[in-house]
């Protein structure tokens, strides 16, 4: 299971490792006061952990997921 912090948008290989663990869509949490995203793994809290091992706080973090279509928008 490949979860990346992003800062930066995601290459095409990024997106593609974070689609392995559900394969149409890619699990995301987002921590809006420091402007990063970490995506993959099977569950948001997967991400959200990531996040908070990385200096996030647990208010400024919200969840959500990508699918494959918009990943390229958005990521």
């Amino acid at each position: 299971m490949i979860i990346h912090l992003l800062s930066k948008p995601a290459t095409s290989a990024q997106i593609t490792e974070m689609l392995q663990a559900n394969r149409f869509y890619i699990k995301t949490s987002v921590d809006l006061r420091l402007q990063c995203l970490a995506g993959g793994g099977e569950m948001h809290s997967d991400c959200e952990d990531l996040l908070l091992e990385n200096g996030s706080q647990q208010h400024d973090i919200w969840g959500g997921k990508l699918e494959p279509t918009f990943s390229r928008h958005f990521l």
